[in-house]
């Protein structure tokens, strides 16, 4: 377990991350980001109090594995004879075969399982309301959407059917709560307003599930029990990016592959104060190796200048120490930094913006902010 800084990553070429080599070689298959607003920390949205998330990125998959074919290198002629010759069908939509670059994106259902096993037990040991699988299966099915298949049959395994509910479970029992003379039919045209324009087939597929779901779990889950139970529900990452601005308090830990969540963590990111203040560990929750990082890049420009925030090395030694157990501490840590922040003595990057606000603040050094910090503890 420890602690590390940012490592440039050259782009384009140059080696590969080795940020990406230290999260596969020790298998830290779960990148943990916790998105959270500090009182008084300046934020681009209305209500940044909303934010209040941690998720669960996968660390190991995705496109994120790195197997690639650099366009007219003789690996990708192979790669691409060999998708011709056994895949002819998938080869054709290949637009510009001669010019194209290739990729692959490995999702696999043991890597889901442990990604959402450990999103699942942190949400139920922290008293979190709902994991929320996001991924973009409604283009990718057989990874992406794999992963939100394989996330709901955990999730509905007899490990976890006593504590969860699955979104669309709770509207079934919700209905038959509201209405005990509720029929099967009339509550599968509630949960699915298109009913009356499914074929009959679908029709009836769906009225299946309704009769299911009431007579596996309503004497477990119905009279509201399942309104205590963790809920398990899944979007689109797509519009999730959209209404993770527009209703962020429908969000509490979400599990998804590499590349959403690389985009998820820092699109959060900025509704709370920026990476700048934004931590992350890497995990292996089956072996106890654990990384844990700013979220940050490198920044050679502000070398040696004592000048920029050093609240997510910070924040992510908290999570390291509260990983750890060591709770006391941790919680000291988040004191002192509130208590920085609310009495608006900041470095350069949350300075500048207070000031935008029509706000006074305090602009502090790097190594300044520190001793604020600690003095606030």
């Amino acid at each position: 377990m420890g602690i590390k800084g940012p490592l440039t990553t050259p782009v384009g070429g140059g080696i590969r991350s080795l940020n990406v080599a230290l999260r596969q070689e020790l298998d830290l298959y779960v990148c943990l980001r916790p998105v959270r607003w500090f009182t008084g920390v300046p934020s681009p949205v209305k209500q940044p109090q909303l934010v209040d998330m941690v998720i669960f990125r996968e660390n190991t998959e995705d496109i994120y594995a790195g197997i690639e074919f650099k366009q007219g290198a003789e690996d990708a002629k192979k790669f691409a004879a060999l998708l011709k010759e056994n895949f002819p069908d998938r080869f054709k939509k290949v637009r510009f075969p001669e010019s194209s670059g290739y990729g692959i994106k490995p999702v696999s259902k043991d890597g889901t399982e442990r990604l959402v096993t450990a999103a699942i037990e942190y949400a139920l040991t922290q008293g979190r309301k709902s994991v929320n699988l996001t991924h973009k299966g409604n283009i990718m099915k057989y990874t992406e959407g794999a992963f939100r298949d394989w996330g709901y049959a955990l999730a509905q395994s007899p490990k976890y059917r006593g504590r969860v509910v699955t979104e669309r479970e709770s509207w079934i029992l919700g209905n038959k709560d509201k209405d005990p003379n509720m029929t099967v039919e009339q509550n599968a045209m509630s949960i699915e307003p298109g009913y009356s324009l499914m074929t009959p087939d679908q029709q009836a597929t769906l009225r299946a599930e309704v009769s299911r779901v009431l007579d596996s779990l309503y004497a477990s889950h119905g009279g509201g029990k399942y309104k205590k139970m963790l809920k398990i529900k899944d979007s689109i990452a797509d519009i999730t990016l959209q209404q993770v601005l527009t209703r962020p308090d429908e969000f509490d830990v979400i599990a998804t592959l590499n590349l959403n969540g690389d985009y998820l963590s820092d699109a959060l990111a900025a509704q709370v104060g920026g990476i700048g203040i934004a931590p992350g560990g890497n995990i292996n929750y089956k072996t106890g190796h654990a990384i844990f990082e700013a979220t940050h890049g490198t920044a050679p420009k502000y070398a040696n200048l004592d000048k920029v925030n050093p609240g997510s090395m910070i924040l992510s030694g908290e999570m390291m120490l509260r990983h750890m157990a060591w709770n006391e501490a941790a919680d000291l840590i988040i004191k002192g930094l509130e208590g920085a922040i609310a009495g608006r003595t900041v470095t350069y990057d949350f300075h500048r913006q207070m000031e935008q606000e029509g706000g006074k603040a305090t602009l502090l050094k790097c190594s300044e902010f520190g001793k604020a910090i600690i003095a606030k503890m």
